[in-house]
């Protein structure tokens, strides 16, 4: 089964570069480690227009998709994701009985220990039990920290699409992932395997090849990535990848042996330095 992904990275901090966004970056290797492919990531500011236009945008693309959201399900105001998920659905925000018992738990603790938790932090805190309808807990998660999951058209192991929403904290969100999240992947599809080479040259020396092995190999993803040591990097079905390894190890051995390609590698060495 070929599953894609999307991730909405929400708020109004990544925007305007008050916080970086270490999460899409972290959910992209996590996912291409488990053979899903992500073709976008959209960043929206705290606005439930926003939310919902980019919603329209995402669940609109290819069947057996999975569609993470990240950050805006706090207590605070301008934590707008649940609201924007039911009202994108057309369903009303319920309390999740789960996620209002711990935080029921919480209160009661605090008690026990001599806290009393203001009557208004307490209703701030019942905010993180409303789901939209038909959401369902990720198995496995702990705490009272959302993460929960709703499948639209029969999800993604039935052609239509998952949505996971997920906290924006990142430690939270990678927690939430690994233990509730795997288990919507796992089995799904395994991952093409990956190989790297590295050489000295500049980039345009293998131009030509790679534009001959594009053509040849459509099925492989072929990228060039340039630095002190150049890193070329193919991804796809192995039979694939093994030729195209091969035709490019055989062109560094000639470019080894080539005087003029040393006199290249030695100034695109130097431009680095």
């Amino acid at each position: 089964m070929t599953v894609r992904a999307s991730i909405i990275v929400i708020g109004d901090e990544i925007l305007d570069g008050h916080t970086r966004d270490t999460n899409s970056g972290w959910l992209a290797g996590w996912l291409s480690a488990r053979g899903v492919t992500l073709d976008r990531v959209v960043t929206v500011p705290d606005e439930e227009a926003a939310i919902g236009e980019a919603l329209t945008g995402e669940l609109g693309r290819s069947a057996n998709r999975l569609l993470l959201t990240s950050g805006g399900i706090g207590s605070t105001p301008d934590d707008l994701t649940m609201k924007a998920v039911a009202a994108h659905l057309g369903v009303r925000l319920e309390a999740h009985p789960v996620l209002d018992e711990r935080i029921s738990a919480w209160a009661a603790q605090a008690l026990e220990e001599g806290v009393a938790i203001p009557a208004g932090q307490q209703r701030a805190m019942r905010k993180m039990a409303l789901v939209p309808h038909g959401a369902y807990l990720l198995e496995g998660v702990t705490g009272f920290t959302p993460g929960v999951a709703l499948d639209l058209s029969g999800g993604v192991l039935h052609g239509g699409a998952t949505l996971v929403i997920l906290p924006g904290v990142p430690s939270e969100l990678r927690r939430i992932t690994e233990q509730g999240v795997e288990g919507l992947v796992a089995g799904l599809t395994r991952p093409d395997p990956v190989v790297e080479l590295r050489h000295p040259y500049p980039e345009s020396a293998l131009t030509p090849l790679l534009e001959e092995l594009v053509a040849e190999h459509p099925g492989v993803q072929i990228g060039s990535y340039p630095g002190h040591e150049c890193v070329l990097r193919l991804k796809g079905p192995a039979p694939a990848v093994e030729v195209v390894a091969r035709r490019l190890r055989d062109r560094l051995d000639a470019l080894a042996g080539d005087e003029d390609a040393q006199w290249m590698s030695a100034r695109w060495q130097a431009h680095w330095e």
